[in-house]
């Protein structure tokens, strides 16, 4: 096992600590053991990365996007030689199993790959003139300098795909990256800059996320702003870059549904739903949360999915048959604790888990809850963490109608056998992604964002380029 080293800021081409001096502590949460630290940005460590993103930008976006991608994809091929490195690094310091931690870093490089082959196709387009002897051309520019900021949950392959958009388009970046789990992405930003990324195109920050979004946002060499998180805090983030007429890519919370219909195959809507429920301990934007169960199918469905939520193996991260750890910090038990509590209150009935596990750590039971009144703070705010609400419906109607209650649009579920109505209900409902019979989501090639209160703009696919990018109009007549 690789030894978890303290983290340092990378600006402009050097690892270096804060100039400050300061840090942050580094816990594990299976432990509660401080493992290291993570340097602390402050106003002149966000200069010299400003500094350097500006003459960084000013390089790369020169650079043909052949070239980009020939160095990209060498980041994408050094990523996945070290993914073992990388993966023990995120479970020790964000607590999902090393699998789950592994497979990740692998889909990082894949992202980056795609990406990188994806820049080479920024076509611009040619209009037709309404004269002769006139040429009228679209040519696609990289808007400018980033400011990304990413989350804990998922530390590589949040921050691949900022920086990756960033790269193949001809931006430069600064990412501001969790302070929770700063290795893993440290050791992602450390592939491209051996891969070739020169100095300035790419920095890494650490510190107080409002202190410096609050500075980074406004500030002129900036041109676009892209965020992972929580939606108060992206709405307060976006407000803050409309003032100075900053691009936004947006990516926030999400409540997802999942819609069983009674036409539904119950044995692979249950395990495939058992899995995605608990996948990262429930630490998932899209995690479905809301299970709507059709009365003919309800009692089958909750005996299964209850049956294949005892089976979940929760332990050391490290142990191959874990299939769930640990929460990643002790405000998610807490949550945890305190959602369930509501629930009993609100009538809901606890069919298996609701209590935390152990002493050490923040390991929490998988969860799952019926007949939860709608009024119950779980229905109405993203859990973020192992808990599954299952409630019947008995028309489809009924069915569109909760899930579009919430003012989330991130990413919703359906089971049917029926073409009919899963076209129907994929027509109904307000969201984002929607997947139907299978898992679908985060794939490279296709989008990945939401809509209402879950953000806008994408994070994946051809879509994810677009806010990147700014489209020049250019007419010429000849002489």
């Amino acid at each position: 096992m690789p030894a978890y080293q303290d983290t340092e800021l990378y600006i402009d081409g050097q690892w270096a600590p804060a100039a400050s001096g300061r840090t942050i502590p580094v816990v594990n949460p299976a432990t509660h053991a401080t493992i290291g630290t993570v340097a602390h940005a402050e106003k002149a460590d966000l200069d010299r990365a400003l500094e350097a993103a500006d003459k960084g930008y000013k390089a790369w976006r020169k650079v043909s996007a052949y070239e980009r991608s020939k160095v990209m994809r060498k980041a994408a091929g050094l990523l996945r030689e070290r993914a073992e490195k990388i993966g023990t690094l995120m479970t020790l310091e964000q607590g999902k199993p090393i699998v789950e931690s592994t497979l990740e870093v692998m889909a990082g490089a894949d992202l980056i790959e795609w990406f990188a082959e994806e820049g080479r196709r920024a076509y611009g387009r040619v209009i037709p003139a309404r004269a002769e002897g006139v040429y009228q051309l679209v040519v696609k520019e990289p808007v400018g300098p980033v400011a990304a900021f990413t989350p804990w949950n998922f530390p590589i392959n949040q921050a691949v795909r900022k920086i990756s958009a960033a790269l193949c388009t001809g931006c430069s970046i600064i990412i501001k990256a969790p302070e929770e789990t700063p290795a893993s992405p440290a050791e992602l930003v450390r592939v491209f800059a051996d891969a070739g990324v020169p100095a300035g195109v790419l920095n890494l920050v650490y510190g107080v996320p409002a202190e410096i979004s609050s500075y980074l946002i406004p500030h002129p060499i900036i041109r676009k702003v892209t965020f992972t998180g929580s939606t108060p805090v992206g709405k307060q983030l976006a407000a803050m870059a409309g003032q100075h007429m900053k691009r936004v890519t947006m990516e926030l919370g999400g409540h997802s549904p999942v819609i069983i219909f009674d036409d539904a195959d119950i044995d692979v809507a249950a395990k495939t739903m058992t899995f995605m429920k608990y996948r990262n301990a429930g630490q998932v934007c899209v995690s479905p949360t809301r299970f709507l169960v059709q009365e003919g199918v309800y009692k089958q469905f909750v005996e299964k999915f209850v049956e294949g939520t005892k089976a979940v193996k929760v332990g050391d991260g490290f142990d191959k048959d874990t299939k769930m750890a640990t929460l990643a910090n002790a405000r998610r038990q807490t949550a945890m604790i305190a959602n369930v509590e509501d629930a009993k209150k609100h009538g809901g009935k606890v069919q298996t888990g609701g209590y935390p596990i152990g002493e050490k750590g923040n390991f929490f039971e998988p969860t799952v809850i019926t007949e939860l009144d709608k009024t119950a703070q779980a229905m109405n705010v993203e859990p973020f963490g192992p808990l599954a609400i299952i409630n019947p419906f008995k028309t489809f109607d009924d069915a569109a109608t909760e899930a579009n209650r919430l003012s989330y649009g991130l990413a919703a579920y359906a089971w049917t056998r029926s073409a009919k109505t899963a076209n129907a209900i994929a027509s109904q409902v307000e969201t984002g992604m929607m997947t139907i019979n299978h898992l679908g989501f985060a794939l490279p090639e296709v989008p990945f964002g939401g809509v209402k209160d879950s953000g806008y703009g994408s994070e994946g696919g051809l879509e994810a380029l677009e806010p990147y990018l700014v489209g020049k109009f250019v007419t010429q007549a000849g002489l």
